[in-house]
């Protein structure tokens, strides 16, 4: 009887994830091993949603964006039921004990990893491969999808260069990155901005007010902003390190939940946040002011060249671990080639740009300005 494995996608889509999958199925199909698609990421496995993934499946995934076997961001010990959320880690291990799987194979960011980490516990065979388009995997040089995002989030600032010295504008464009800011940076430093706003270096308004205006009377009548979705100022930053010390040393909990709610408050997206920046900024400068917020666009449509290479070296690596039984590891991409790297030493963790980063350090040495 032919052995058998499965692959689901989990979190937030990204471009290369089919281009994986394809990857997978062809390596494994080819050992003379069945390959099962969980559906709509860990939810396909608690209730044994499957497809089952076969060369007609395959055929002509490879160069699309999205990902066919659909995707959420549940987590296995809380599956949303009605209006319950409950821990489905019992079902998913019945499951795939029922299926008889030698492995499962999980495509998805932070935190699938966690989620993946938890079924590693359980006692399953688990093997993940690197997806986000924010990059902040640790463990691995890059992940799928960061590189089409990058591609198009650069591809948006310049266009919107013409736009910009044709009415003497800041522009300011909002870029995905909650919590880090590679796909910021990476796409600014591409694109020519002249100041990039991330969340590893809150920023002082009046600094980069003071860089704007700067521009201006040299001649240079506008200026393109990149700014990450978690960039926050300095007095914000202060004060989320005051709630987050507050929250460690209390233990009153009634207290402790009303300073989470007053953390998360502070820390959650906010839409409203790049516009009440512009209208400071413009208000600061005297300069008419402008956002562009680039949303899903940056995840959606056909990946890169470079995604679906990555997407098919770390797939076609992830079958090889299945197949050698090479379990408990995430398939990272480090210096042009894969490596296997311990789920314990990459779960939890995120990857940030740091001061001494030489992505920061070159944009610091060729004038771009981060308020900090």
């Amino acid at each position: 009887m032919k052995k058998c494995a499965a692959i689901l996608t989990a979190g937030g889509d990204s471009p290369g994830l089919n281009a994986a999958i394809h990857a997978v199925g062809r390596v494994l199909l080819r050992s003379n091993y069945r390959l099962l698609g969980f559906m709509d990421g860990f939810e396909g496995i608690a209730f044994d949603r499957f497809v089952e993934l076969t060369d007609s499946e395959l055929a002509g995934i490879l160069t699309a964006g999205g990902t066919v076997l659909r995707t959420s961001r549940h987590k296995p010990n809380k599956m949303p039921l009605g209006k319950k959320q409950l821990d489905m880690t019992g079902n998913i291990v019945e499951n795939y004990r029922k299926h008889q799987l030698e492995a499962l194979i999980c495509i998805g960011g932070g935190g699938t990893h966690k989620s993946a980490m938890m079924l590693k516990k359980a006692g399953l065979n688990i093997i993940t491969l690197p997806k986000t388009i924010d990059n902040d995997l640790s463990g691995t040089d890059s992940s799928i999808g960061f590189d089409t995002a990058l591609n198009v989030a650069a591809s948006a600032i310049d266009s919107l260069h013409s736009t910009a010295s044709s009415h003497k504008r800041i522009m300011l464009v909002e870029i995905m990155g909650h919590k880090t800011g590679w796909l910021t940076l990476g796409s600014g430093m591409a694109g020519g901005a002249d100041v990039v706003l991330i969340p590893e270096l809150p920023y002082n308004i009046d600094k980069v007010a003071e860089a704007l205006k700067k521009r201006s009377s040299n001649g240079k009548f506008f200026s393109i902003v990149p700014v990450a979705e978690g960039a926050i100022d300095c007095v914000t930053a202060e004060r989320i390190k005051e709630l987050e010390n507050d929250i460690a040393s209390s233990s009153d909990k009634t207290r402790k939940a009303e300073l989470k709610n007053q953390l998360s408050a502070l820390t959650a997206y906010n839409p409203a946040r790049i516009f009440e920046l512009a209208r400071k900024l413009e208000e600061l400068t005297g300069l008419e002011t402008r956002v562009t917020i680039l949303g899903y666009l940056q995840r959606s449509g056909t990946p890169s060249c470079f995604d679906r290479l990555l997407a098919t070296q770390l797939g076609c690596r992830a079958a090889q671990a299945v197949i050698q039984k090479e379990f408990g590891c995430m398939i990272a991409y480090r210096n042009g080639t894969t490596e296997l790297v311990p789920l314990e030493e990459i779960s939890g963790k995120r990857q940030e740009l740091t001061i001494d980063h030489p992505w920061v350090q070159c944009a610091m040495d060729s004038g771009i300005v981060f308020g900090n």
